[in-house]
């Protein structure tokens, strides 16, 4: 009962123009009330004679100088849309009508009046149902996507994990080599130890840094394939409704997402330390 006198309320509020409830309204000569935006449009496109035109409802010719605020029927608005502040989950919040179609244009779950509202007009708008069965397919190959991102990323994570294994032990190994080398050269080249010891630590030091930086683009990437598996899991768990509101912006951004390949540094391309150019070293210090 109470729902039928509110939608009674709402038809008496709604304006014949834009088809949703009136901002500023106002009432003509004929007692026909309209936004006041909405009125002005129409009195300016349909003005036969200076300051008369025709009631876009009855067709009576009015004065727009005679306009006059309805402060009642602005109060009413104003309690109208207090009451619509927190709709049930299944209805607009702006009309209070019942959800039933989804715009494909904005990604959003709307009721007839939306439809009919100037944002919503001429877009491509479907049955729940039928929009339900588009983005579940959708939303599965995007699920589908996503986990072979998330196995791509989670392969290039271990990669990264064995390499700073191997760089570790093949630097400390060369370390070892250089200690060993001038361990017999102690006395001349201490010097030089020191130098060729700094250029290995500061190469360790960077590729690590190098790769650290790589496995931090790397977990930021995993965390986003993460965070986009959970929305679309959930959605596809959830309601049609929770499904399909901002799908569209889900199934963008993981069409957009890629797993880059981190930044490795190949081994090929580094000059090793060689133990002949210390006896070289040597030499020209005894030279000396």
């Amino acid at each position: 009962m109470a729902s039928s006198i509110l939608e009674n309320v709402k038809e008496e509020v709604t304006c014949p123009i834009c088809l949703e409830l009136m901002t500023e309204p106002v009432s003509t000569d004929c007692g026909h009330t309209f936004c006041k935006p909405c009125i002005t449009s129409s009195y300016e496109s349909t003005e036969r004679e200076k300051g008369v035109s025709q009631c876009p409802v009855c067709r009576v010719p009015y004065q727009f100088e005679n306009l006059r605020p309805t402060r009642h029927m602005a109060n009413i608005v104003e309690r109208l849309r207090e009451l619509t502040l927190s709709p049930k989950a299944d209805h607009c919040a702006l009309h209070g009508e019942k959800l039933l179609l989804f715009c494909k244009e904005d990604g959003k779950v709307i009721c007839w009046l939306c439809e009919r509202s100037q944002e919503h007009r001429d877009h491509n708008v479907l049955l729940l149902e039928e929009a339900a069965q588009e983005y579940r397919e959708k939303l599965h190959k995007t699920l589908k996507k996503l986990m072979k991102d998330k196995k791509e990323s989670e392969k290039w994570k271990a990669h990264i994990e064995e390499e700073r294994t191997s760089w570790k032990n093949e630097i400390q190994g060369e370390i070892e080599s250089v200690q060993a080398a001038f361990k017999q050269m102690r006395a001349t080249l201490d010097s030089e130890e020191e130098i060729q010891l700094q250029k290995l630590k500061t190469e360790e030091e960077d590729i690590l840094n190098g790769l650290a930086e790589s496995e931090r683009e790397l977990t930021q990437q995993s965390q986003l394939v993460r965070e986009l598996i959970s929305d679309v899991q959930h959605r596809l768990q959830g309601s049609v409704m929770a499904m399909l509101q901002d799908v569209k912006d889900t199934v963008e951004r993981s069409k957009l997402l890629t797993v880059k390949q981190p930044r490795t540094f190949p081994k090929k391309q580094r000059i090793l330390f060689q133990a002949p150019d210390l006896r070289e070293t040597l030499q020209s210090h005894q030279g000396e």
